[in-house]
């Protein structure tokens, strides 16, 4: 059987876009948090305002065929800066195209703090 196209307008919102985008960079290893500093984040939290994580931190202009993403990143302290957002940007557009349909017109990064891993082993720094 033939598959049957049925005309009509498909609207993917901005929220679904950003929470799309926010999971695909945590995805990332080397990225801590999306969204404001880890102290900002917490009174922002313990005062009743946090949004849905998925999407803090992630802004985007939505089109019918492009969107743009800016995401405001903590990376982990001892990881490559520059090789981290490299990775976030593949992933993101990746993703975006994989589940939206949407081409990543551009992907901006802001990377707003670094955060201390105290568990995990931090890659290429010893500890002796």
């Amino acid at each position: 059987m033939a598959e049957q196209t049925i005309p009509g307008e498909t609207i993917i919102e901005d929220d679904v876009v950003a929470s799309v985008a926010g999971l695909a960079a945590r995805e990332v290893e080397g990225v801590a948090s999306l969204g404001r500093s880890s102290v900002r984040r917490m009174m922002t939290e313990r005062l009743g305002r946090a949004g849905d994580k998925a999407k803090m931190g992630v802004g985007v202009e939505v089109g019918k065929k492009e969107a743009i993403v800016d995401l405001a990143l903590g990376i982990v302290y001892g990881y490559n800066i520059p090789k981290v957002v490299a990775e976030v940007r593949t992933m993101v557009g990746s993703r975006l195209t994989e589940i939206t349909g949407l081409v990543a017109k551009e992907i901006n990064v802001h990377v707003v703090n670094i955060e201390f891993a105290e568990t995990k082993e931090v890659p290429h720094i010893r500890v002796e």
